[in-house]
């Protein structure tokens, strides 16, 4: 079963400003109540989340009780002027995030009636948009939703007509040209974002090439409607869901092929959900590819590829170093590795519910057995590397304790930070320097070697690489992290930046692999370790979320990092 994501699916640009300059508030304004005019999205996932960061939706400004200490955000629809009036006079501060694009048509409205035109507003009486803009024409003008609104018009002098932002573009044509019959001279403005048009054309494209079509969204949001209604003219079975529990109810074996699209209110960790869901009843005709593709995702739902990932990068860090391979070391590495990742994935799910992440239901549902091999796993390296020195039994307990309390309270309330997880990008850091402990500098005391270059350039490789890869996730996983309030590096500094960051991170282990070998510091390992750099630079382009695939194939890809260096190691053998 093909399975395809359109690349407009998800928040527009209006969406995500508006989602955006509300968590800004919740940072930097602390000690105020918090409001937004209205749901400030139409869908209902992302407004329990905010309503969990305490952002309350009001429908009048009288529903706030202390004005002088509160926070109101317009949401990006806008309002009518005669609201804005009384909520300025209620001495409440105001954040206006009302889109650019329905400013825009706000104007034109505000002219055009000011030059005694009769505005004619194409669009849903109900929704809140047209609702403000209404509020511009001063009470004369007219809302048409149907052609047959249309065609009841009378001829008038002065005609202007506006679209609400989310119109059906071949609807709007048709009212406009319905009211152009009796109204020659009227002025007709396109101002139906950019946005909703490519989202409506790439449906329609989409559902003629796909056997079935899964739009993503509030049963509530207008546009999302419009894209299903879109869809099913083109006589395409249609499926409007909220939530990838629906798809379970849903017979999916007469479809070859399978488009997903999604409204302009839909945050990406349900789309994600939507793919993952489908990718986990994704069926091969060739039943041993079928096979080998559901065990790989078993083994990166599970954490069981990270583990492995591990077990490479230990076995790297030893050749590099020069040093007898351990399998002990593998096993303590890609152990300990395991165990860590599992707990922490417990704990924060009491946070966030993990949502977005792929491994949500299996965590959930299996959170005991998890639980309890992750304990097992951790007591097995334990003992394996008291078994080595009690040196290396001490230096992997600290690790292992540090790992503990990382989300842990630790100091007292009222601090901002409590816990080691809420330090702004520490996750990267912390993730990336115990791989590199475990991986090279643990090996290394297995051996009863002292620091060495050859420990430096293991511990570099494996903490840059294993950074690398936690920052790509946390790319794609910005928009999540943002609702939840988690302060990632991609969070702190931005998606482009981040991005740069990384470039010039591959570029200095690049310079620094290429010059290790040569320089006594490291085996000519180094050298074949390029291929993971290689490898990182095409994986740049997946963290464009636009790339189709579900979560847990991003995810494997971005993993498969680690796995690489196995693959270099082999090269080596090999060649050397």
């Amino acid at each position: 079963m093909e399975i395809k994501l359109a690349k407009t699916a998800g928040f527009c640009m209006g969406v995500r400003r508006a989602v955006d300059a509300v968590l800004e508030v919740v940072q930097h304004e602390m000690g105020r109540r918090i409001y937004t005019y209205g749901p400030l999205i139409h869908n209902p996932q992302t407004i329990e989340l905010l309503k969990n960061r305490g952002i309350t939706a009001i429908s009048r400004i009288e529903d706030i009780p202390d004005k002088h200490q509160s926070v109101l955000i317009i949401r990006a629809h806008g309002i009518a002027p005669d609201e804005r009036k009384k909520i300025k006079e209620s001495g409440v501060k105001i954040i206006d995030a009302t889109c650019p694009k329905v400013s825009y048509v706000q104007a034109i409205i505000k002219k055009h009636t000011a030059m005694d035109y009769t505005v004619i507003i194409a669009g849903d009486r109900e929704h809140p948009e047209v609702d403000g803009l209404w509020g511009y024409t001063e009470g004369r003008g007219i809302i048409v939703s149907t052609l047959t609104d249309a065609d009841k018009l009378p001829a008038m002098e002065k005609v202007c007509i506006v679209a609400q932002t989310t119109q059906d573009t071949d609807h709007y044509a048709h009212i406009v040209q319905k009211i152009q019959e009796k109204n020659q001279q009227a002025v007709v403005f396109n101002t139906i974002c950019s946005s909703t048009e490519k989202r409506q054309e790439e449906i329609i494209t989409l559902a003629a090439e796909m056997d079935a079509l899964f739009v993503v969204g509030g049963k509530n949001s207008a546009n999302t409607c419009r894209l299903a209604d879109l869809s099913r003219k083109q006589n395409t079975p249609t499926f409007h869901i909220e939530t990838a529990e629906e798809i379970k109810n849903i017979d999916l074996t007469p479809y070859k092929s399978i488009g997903v699209s999604a409204g302009a209110s839909t945050p990406n960790w349900i789309i994600d959900q939507v793919m993952d869901n489908l990718a986990e009843r994704h069926s091969s005709p060739h039943q041993k590819v079928g096979f080998l593709l559901n065990l790989w995702l078993w083994m990166v739902k599970t954490d069981f590829y990270s583990a492995l990932g591990a077990g490479c990068l230990a076995l790297t860090g030893m050749l590099l170093q020069k040093i007898p391979v351990h399998i002990s070391s593998i096993a303590i590495a890609s152990l300990f590795v395991y165990a860590m990742h599992v707990l922490n994935r417990l704990a924060g799910s009491k946070q966030s519910g993990m949502i977005g992440s792929f491994r949500e239901k299996s965590y959930l549902r299996f959170k005991r057995y998890y639980h309890l091999a992750a304990i097992v796993s951790l007591m097995i390296a334990l003992v394996l590397s008291l078994a080595n020195s009690m040196l290396s039994f001490l230096f992997l307990f600290f690790i292992s304790l540090a790992g503990g309390l990382y989300n842990m309270k630790i100091l007292p309330g009222g601090l901002r930070f409590q816990r080691l997880k809420d330090i702004p990008g520490s996750k990267n850091i912390f993730i990336a320097a115990a791989w590199g402990m475990v991986t090279a500098v643990l090996p290394a005391l297995n051996n009863s070697q002292h620091a060495s270059a050859g420990m430096a350039i293991a511990f570099i490789f494996t903490f840059a690489l294993v950074f690398i890869r936690s920052a790509m996730s946390d790319i794609m996983d910005i928009q999540s992290d943002k609702l939840l309030g988690r302060e990632t590096i991609p969070v702190m500094i931005g998606k482009k930046k981040t991005q740069v960051l990384l470039k010039i991170i591959v570029l200095l282990l690049l310079v620094i692999l290429l010059i290790s070998a040569p320089a006594g510091w490291s085996s000519t390992l180094s050298i074949f370790l390029v291929l993971c750099l290689l490898y990182i630079w095409i994986c740049f382009r997946l963290c464009d979320r636009r790339a189709g695939l579900s979560g847990g194939v991003i995810e494997g890809l971005l993993e498969t990092s680690y796995i690489i260096t196995g693959f270099a190691v082999f090269c080596w053998f090999v060649l050397s």
